[in-house]
């Protein structure tokens, strides 16, 4: 029995929609601080179809495309969302629970990029402090 489009997908079920390999997920998951999977205990991931809809943009771009990883990382700062993934349904961050504010698309793409800089360094921290 096949699930509905709204139901969550495991990363071996998101994998094989997505026609990728499970760990080619947790890569991007390391590389593009907005492809963040719900996680229960034990680290399980689920993924959301908001999740699915961001993952097959970077499968495209990196795949289709022709992007580096870099170059996805530029464009989703540059554009949001929303123009990254062709889903005016989709905010600049979809996976946030608290409303937002408006921000104009320059001023949310330096915080974003910002967010993204400061997240890397707390992981860059975290290594050497052994707490991954």
């Amino acid at each position: 029995m096949a699930k509905s489009a709204e139901a969550f997908r495991t990363i071996s079920e998101a994998a094989d929609e997505l026609g990728v390999a499970q760990h080619v997920l947790r890569f991007w998951e390391t590389k593009f601080s907005f492809i963040k999977p719900m996680k229960r205990a034990g680290g399980r991931r689920f993924y959301r179809p908001s999740d699915i809809t961001v993952l097959a943009a970077v499968r495209r771009l990196l795949h289709q495309e022709g992007y580096t990883i870099k170059g996805v990382q530029k464009l989703y700062r540059e554009t949001g969302l929303k123009r990254f993934t062709g889903d005016e349904s989709l905010t600049g961050d979809t996976f946030a629970q608290a409303p937002r504010t408006a921000l104009p698309i320059q001023s949310r793409a330096r915080l974003e990029a910002a967010l993204a800089e400061l997240e890397a360094a707390r992981s860059r921290l975290d290594k050497l402090l052994g707490h991954s």
